[in-house]
């Protein structure tokens, strides 16, 4: 499951709606739906994301939130460390090779690094090295 998935998910269980009923009320198939909340499929669209707020009455921060997660949740990233020093190749290389085998507790410390990291250059918002497929 992706984190916009999760959050959709979430959403959907505050309000008791059915995934089912939510696709039929957007005018999409349960099947897809289903599919973005689970990673089976890339990441949704502008326009269903927008759909998706107003129907949740989701207005502001909570929007913003919710498209930023949909940006984080595209279940094939790719790397480019083009131009950057070897370590940062090693570990993006590094990175694809283990992610399978890290358990929650480790997921949340390298997400802390990354934070903490982010939060010692306020501004810099970092350069964007991941690309979609």
């Amino acid at each position: 499951m992706t984190p916009f998935g999760e959050k959709v998910r979430s959403l959907r269980d505050a309000k008791g709606v059915t995934l089912k009923q939510m696709a039929a009320d957007l005018s999409i198939s349960s099947a897809y739906l289903s599919a973005l909340e689970h990673g089976k499929r890339g990441q949704a669209s502008p326009q269903l994301i927008r759909q998706i707020c107003a129907y949740f009455g989701i207005i502001w921060d909570e929007a913003e939130d919710l498209e930023r997660l949909a940006a984080l949740s595209h279940p094939r990233v790719t790397v480019d460390t083009a131009g950057l020093t070897p370590k940062a190749t090693e570990l993006a290389n590094r990175l694809a090779e283990r992610i399978h085998t890290l358990d929650e507790a480790a997921l949340d410390r390298l997400l802390a690094v990354l934070d903490e990291a982010a939060a010692a250059r306020p501004g810099d918002r970092g350069r964007r090295v991941a690309r979609r497929r």
